[in-house]
């Protein structure tokens, strides 16, 4: 870099249309996006915060009850914030972090529950480049994980798509799945309940986005949902302690089952299907702090994070944890993708702040070549006290 750009100080604003016109929703170019940050995760070209680098991010819980007056209290739906730092190598050469507030009372003011703010940084000066609207740019990377996910693991000619949780991630997923597995002719639904408008709406989503499907279903149970599918990808809402319970029995030969939040299923039952995930070191991680116990029977309490029980599965005796494998991993070929069309996989997928940092960058370079943004001072000169 010259020293003239080195030292340029103006910071590049993106609000919400402005990241549209950037290419934050090009599901497919997300997915190949991914493709790259994993690898390099793979390759150890990147840092994240955490004592081992590899950390999901730094959350602030709020009490449910406090001493002092207007302390602001646990007394919502997923109240709290979150930063998520990280460092990205590769072509990609940037630091950033997401920073977002989420709060289940927000949408009874015409809010979304979490709102997301993205800065992108400079790695060799620490200079602020882009600041940027992230609700969509952290939706589409999510999404574009499953997406990268069935590019190496699902069967190439999966037909039915069952999307469990109908909501803005549900969507996300949908499109990234759609991007890669073009025989895809069966969407099956599964929302809070068959009539709820979430699931309504995702079927004309379905029809709006993806012309060839020709069966799109809202399905009344979970297992009606599950059974039939090649693919199924899970985004359930839901609060703590109250994840859905999956039967391994209702996951059919050859499926590629890919979770993205919470749920349960019998870690006996699940022992023989093979088990991937983005970030097995974050997972570590959540059980070290976590440390779960036993319930009244002598089985282990679940955690609602598929990626984390893995880990406790292993310190139990269950599995050796050298057979989890990382998508990286399979993407560098150091693993293999699916081994057999019989084969069960699941794929537990938690995110992580590397991807924000790649589809940021991604966003902001296709910005600055399209001249879109509102350009921000941060000053003329550096005043020193």
């Amino acid at each position: 870099m010259d020293d003239k750009k080195r030292c340029e100080t103006d910071i590049l604003y993106l609000d919400e249309d402005q990241m549209i016109e950037a290419g934050v929703l090009d599901a497919g170019r997300c997915v190949d996006v991914m493709e790259e940050t994993m690898g390099l995760l793979s390759d150890g070209d990147c840092l994240m915060g955490g004592p081992n680098h590899d950390a999901h991010g730094l959350m602030l819980f709020f009490p449910k009850e406090s001493p002092i007056p207007g302390f602001p209290l646990n007394d919502s739906a997923d109240r709290r914030f979150i930063a998520m730092p990280a460092y990205l190598g590769g072509r990609f050469h940037k630091a950033g972090v997401k920073w977002y507030g989420s709060n289940g009372r927000n949408r009874s003011c015409g809010l979304p529950r979490s709102i997301l703010m993205f800065m992108l940084n400079d790695v060799e000066t620490g200079m602020p480049l882009a600041y940027m609207s992230a609700n969509l740019l952290s939706a589409m990377r999510t999404g574009a994980m499953p997406g990268l996910a069935v590019r190496h693991l699902a069967r190439p000619d999966s037909k039915v798509l069952t999307i469990l949780g109908p909501g803005v991630i549900g969507k996300a997923n949908f499109l990234a799945v759609m991007s890669q597995m073009k025989n895809i002719d069966t969407v099956l639904i599964k929302g809070s309940t068959p009539a709820s408008k979430s699931a309504k709406s995702f079927v004309d989503f379905v029809k709006a986005h993806a012309p060839q499907v020709k069966d799109v279903r809202v399905c009344a149970t979970m297992e009606e949902a599950i059974r039939p599918a090649d693919i199924v990808v899970e985004a359930i809402s839901c609060k703590e302690g109250e994840w859905p319970e999956y039967k391994a029995e209702w996951f059919k030969p050859g499926v590629t089952f890919i979770c993205t939040n919470a749920f349960n299923m019998d870690y006996r039952s699940i022992v023989d299907m093979r088990k991937v995930v983005d970030n097995l070191g974050m997972f570590v991680n959540y059980a070290d702090e976590d440390d779960e116990g036993y319930d009244e029977n002598g089985d282990r309490e679940h955690t609602g994070c598929m990626g984390e029980d893995f880990v406790y599965m292993s310190r139990d005796g269950l599995l050796d944890l050298d057979t989890v494998d990382q998508i990286g991993d399979i993407v560098r070929g150091k693993k293999p993708g699916r081994k057999s069309d019989d084969e069960k996989i699941l794929v537990s997928i938690e995110g992580i702040p590397i991807e924000d940092v790649a589809w940021g960058t991604e966003c902001y370079e296709n910005a600055l070549k399209k001249g879109i943004g509102t350009k921000l001072k941060l000053w003329d000169q550096p005043k020193a006290l």
